[in-house]
């Protein structure tokens, strides 16, 4: 099972809490993880990435094992960790301003 962390809007959206288990088959990947979350939780779609091209929102970022796994291919393997279920995948919105 991957464990999934929600940002406080997308747990208030789902009414689902802080983190979700997700059933996600390998190869484990941005992508499958979003993919599952936005089947069983089809009320975030859209809210993560976007709907057509499947893009990163641009306030979101991915973290897995204390590193930013935003920018990198959303097909790329996750850490062994993340799929073995020790280590959270994180959704976080980033915040802008100054």
């Amino acid at each position: 099972m991957i464990r999934v962390v929600l940002p406080y809007h997308l747990q208030r959206l789902a009414n689902a809490g802080r983190v979700v288990e997700l059933e996600v088959e390998p190869p484990v990947s941005q992508r499958s993880i979003l993919d599952a979350l936005e089947a069983r939780y089809p009320m975030l779609r859209g809210t993560v990435r976007h709907r057509a091209t499947g893009e990163r929102q641009p306030f979101v970022r991915f973290f897995a094992c204390n590193e930013d796994f935003s920018l990198t291919s959303p097909d790329a393997p996750l850490p062994d960790a993340v799929v073995q279920g020790k280590e959270e995948f994180m959704i976080v919105g980033a915040m802008a301003g100054g």
